[in-house]
């Protein structure tokens, strides 16, 4: 299942705020949204964002360089 641009252009962070970034797989299906600012991944669940806190994941300086290159 694809999640909308819009949508995602639609949704912030939930901690700070700030703008997301759509991380996707090799087989460019949506993984993730990235907040660059807090370094967390919110997972995409079925199409679904899971846009909670305790769901997201920490991620490195280079995942979000990788990310940012894509």
């Amino acid at each position: 299942m694809s999640l909308d641009h819009r949508l995602v252009n639609l949704l912030v962070c939930p901690v700070c705020k700030g703008p997301l970034e759509l991380r996707r797989d090799a087989d460019l299906h949506p993984t993730a949204l990235l907040c660059r600012a807090d370094r967390l991944a919110f997972p995409i669940r079925d199409g679904i964002p899971v846009m909670l806190e305790s769901e997201a994941t920490t991620i490195d300086s280079d995942a979000a360089a990788a990310t940012a290159a894509q």
